[in-house]
């Protein structure tokens, strides 16, 4: 299995597939992005010539079925993920989807149970990059007590720009195709699992300040995901947690975390900086984060080498999506009953 050649499909092919996925499998020794299935043929044969991919699908069940694929990158809107994952695992390919893992909770676990009954296959949602910079020094002060007991944790992502009446319709605005994610709050909440741990109970607040936007057609259509979210979470460690997101805050402070223990506190600021302080400082400081110490993209080699038996998959491994999808479905139903929401669903 070492040595064989790993022939990958790709079903959708956005930014982030151009970006990241395809230059990352190429960088992977015996790897071939052998075709891709796009939206539509059109745009699946300019990614294919951008990038030197031989064969041009124009649906993705026709790239299922060709037997010579052995694994499929899954590119596409989150509304299409649980199909797609199923399918792909049915037909005895291992998959790499990307995040969001799935519209809903429910199929977050319908694709949790097939990639179970499939323990032959690979299966890994494509895990949150936004803080791979600082995640290890955060979790290495944690672990170590530096904190003492976590007791309260602030984390916000306010969007420094003021609400964009009628602007366009961006997928992540639409139901449709996002499902019950919201803005970048599952992204955060990924990142922030790794190092306090999950929820496990929610209380939260939305609102939808621009309810409507124009569609690519130029109509102005409904907006049902909120655009301000509050959050309170009790965590499993004891500890709670106050989440804010929001894409409505004109002049906002962008990306900020807290997290305060016993004996420490530790912030992170909207450049990734670390600030550290414990009981009897005089103020906080920079905390070194040496290159060699950080954890970096290597999400395609990460697949390739569980696909190869040498590496279990850590970031991010589905029941951790389910997890996070749960987390994301408790917020709206906790805004929508007004009352708080346990976790796991």
């Amino acid at each position: 299995m070492a040595d064989e050649v790993i022939r990958v499909g790709l079903i959708g092919a956005g930014r982030n597939t151009r970006d990241r996925h395809i230059p990352g499998f190429q960088q992977v020794d015996g790897v071939e992005i052998a075709a891709v299935a796009n939206r539509s043929r059109e745009s699946g044969r300019a990614v294919a010539d951008q990038f030197n991919i031989p064969a041009v699908y124009d649906s993705w069940r026709e790239l299922l079925e060709d037997t010579s694929i052995g694994a499929v990158c899954i590119g596409t809107w989150p509304y299409m993920h649980r199909t797609l994952t199923i399918a792909a695992l049915e037909a005895g390919k291992h998959v790499l989807c990307e995040a969001r893992m799935a519209a809903s909770a429910s199929e977050a676990r319908e694709m949790l149970d097939a990639s179970r009954a499939h323990p032959g296959l690979v299966a890994q949602i494509v895990p949150s990059p936004l803080t791979f910079k600082v995640d290890n020094l955060l979790e290495q002060k944690i672990a170590e007590g530096y904190v003492g007991d976590v007791l309260a944790v602030s984390l916000q992502s306010l969007t420094p720009g003021f609400a964009a009446d009628a602007g366009p319709m961006h997928w992540r605005n639409d139901r449709d195709l996002s499902g019950y994610n919201i803005l970048n709050m599952g992204i955060w909440y990924e990142a922030m699992i790794r190092w306090v741990g999950p929820a496990t109970r929610v209380m939260a607040n939305t609102s939808v300040n621009v309810a409507r936007r124009r569609d690519e057609d130029g109509r102005m259509t409904a907006v049902t995901i909120p655009d301000h979210v509050d959050i309170l979470a009790d965590l499993s460690s004891g500890a709670q947690a106050n989440l804010r997101f929001s894409a409505v805050t004109g002049f906002g402070p962008g990306n900020e975390v807290w997290i305060f223990g016993s004996e420490g506190t530790l912030r992170l600021d909207s450049a990734l900086n670390v600030y550290g302080g414990r009981r009897g400082d005089g103020a906080m400081a920079e905390i070194p984060n040496p290159p060699e110490g950080q954890a970096y993209w290597r999400v395609e080699e990460e697949f390739c080498n569980a696909v190869r038996g040498q590496e279990r998959i850590t970031r991010t491994p589905f029941d951790v999506g389910l997890h996070y999808m749960e987390f994301t479905e408790a917020v709206t139903r906790s805004s929508q009953t007004r009352q708080v929401v346990s976790l796991p669903l």
